[in-house]
């Protein structure tokens, strides 16, 4: 028989089996929290206008802001293809004493604390 039939076979017979486990093996425990099409912890029947913690609010904003850091210093490992890597070197080094210090700066005005 042909490699590549003997492998296509063996795959679809390894993913219907997987397939299969998935889908008889998981406990079905349905609650109203899991039901509900709101994953942000409020009740989407209530008022919108609860008060919102800012403590959330300024670690959400923080994780973006790392998130975006990574995204920035993505491409970092193919600058030294570049004429003149250093510049990249230098403004990556610049990105991160940026954001370090401003997370030195969020860690002791204590806007890291979650709870007092």
């Amino acid at each position: 028989m042909n490699l590549i039939a003997m492998i296509l076979i063996i795959t679809a017979i390894l993913s219907c089996i997987l397939a299969m486990v998935a889908f008889w093996l998981p406990q079905m425990t349905p609650d109203s929290e899991k039901l509900s099409p709101y994953e942000c912890g409020f009740d989407p029947l209530g008022s919108a206008r609860l008060p919102f913690s800012l403590r959330f609010f300024l670690i959400a904003i923080l994780f973006l802001l790392f998130d975006l850091e990574i995204a920035l210093l993505l491409p970092l490992p193919w600058s030294d293809q570049l004429a003149s890597p250093v510049t990249t070197l230098i403004w990556a080094t610049m990105i991160l004493t940026l954001l370090t210090l401003g997370l030195i700066y969020e860690w002791l005005q204590g806007g890291l604390e979650w709870a007092e």
